[in-house]
């Protein structure tokens, strides 16, 4: 049995929660953007060391549940069955996440700044900070996340459905993972204000979402008589929302790069408008949106080459371990650029 007395006195959850206490005291965002930022989203900021202290030591007063404990156990069976070594533990905790406030620029997708706030905001307040943000003439969304790994244990939706909450675990997890390896470690610091090149995110969140795929479904199709198909956005009438919502960044990508930027915000409502018809519910399509699910490289709402070329050296790899291995001692685009430019044709 885990002895979560045992891993307090750990140096690596001693580092963790470090890390964790210095990122949540350290802004992020640069100069009067960052402030202004700050100063419309202050009253809805998580008190993140409070609210992770709070999430940490009630984890080791109550002791891990029956069912997280099982999961945290049989993902890292699965981990070990795919040559993974589980550090640190996998330790998961059912709670609702933080809510994430994503900003962009109006004029260009970027991933400029983001906040953890309350998880308790309603939409009404919500809809205003998203709006104060606005009138700093920026784009701004605030979405929900499936699961928080910035924290020890992590954080897992107890609302998301049971394939989505073992494919959230396993990401949480991944993150964690990934911050002891050069390319994680990158990301650390984009987090603690030391920007990085945007592709170090992108690429550390896509391998954290493709070793979720893979260990998930493995752990998943323990839990089912059958293992869930892949989910397929296309609909039995023919439409495919994945299809669509790419060609929708790449007009807005288009409308940007001209210049056009409120004709870019009027087609992105145009199109939520559309998705909704066809029974897909976006409550706001922005450049935030594109900017928080563009980091993402599986999503449709993604743009660049990064996942295509991820999914290649996973082709070739041999084995999951070998693809992690390989992907996390990257440094950044440059560095899968040049490991797909030597594979074999």
């Amino acid at each position: 049995m885990f002895d979560c007395s045992a891993l307090r006195k750990s140096p690596l959850y001693v580092s963790l929660v470090v890390l964790i206490f210095i990122t949540a005291c350290l802004p992020s965002g640069a100069g009067q953007t960052g402030s202004g930022i700050r100063r419309a989203a202050a009253p809805y900021a998580l008190n993140v060391p409070a609210w992770e202290l709070r999430n940490s030591l009630s984890s080791v007063e109550s002791g891990t549940d029956t069912v997280t404990h099982t999961l945290d156990a049989d993902i890292e069976r699965a981990l070990r069955q795919q040559g993974i070594a589980a550090l640190p533990p996998v330790r998961s905790r059912f709670e609702q996440p933080p809510l994430l406030l994503v900003v962009s620029p109006r004029e260009r997708i970027l991933y400029l700044d983001r906040l953890l706030l309350q998880p308790a905001m309603d939409l009404t307040r919500i809809e205003e900070l998203e709006n104060n943000i606005t009138e700093l003439g920026l784009s701004a969304l605030v979405v929900k996340i499936g699961g928080f790994g910035a924290a020890y244990p992590a954080v897992v939706s107890p609302s998301l459905p049971m394939k989505s909450m073992v494919e959230a675990a396993v990401e949480e997890w991944a993150h964690q993972y990934l911050a002891l390896k050069p390319l994680g470690f990158l990301y650390l610091l984009d987090c603690l204000g030391f920007a990085q090149d945007p592709g170090v995110i992108t690429m550390n969140e896509t391998l954290a979402g493709m070793i979720a795929d893979e260990i998930g479904s493995i752990v998943y199709s323990s839990y089912a008589e059958t293992a869930a198909s892949q989910q397929n956005s296309r609909t039995d009438d023919g439409f495919d929302f994945a299809a669509e919502m790419r060609l929708t960044r790449r007009q807005v990508d288009g409308l940007l790069a001209a210049g056009e930027v409120e004709q870019a915000e009027t087609y992105m409502n145009g199109r939520r408008a559309f998705f909704e018809s066809r029974g897909y519910y976006i409550r706001k399509l922005n450049q935030a949106y594109f900017a928080f699910h563009g980091i993402y490289g599986q999503d449709p709402g993604s743009a660049g080459p990064i996942y295509a070329q991820m999914t290649g050296l996973r082709e070739a790899s041999g084995s999951l371990s070998e693809f992690v291995d390989r992907v996390s001692a990257m440094t950044g685009p440059a560095a899968l650029q040049e490991a797909v430019d030597s594979l074999p044709h």
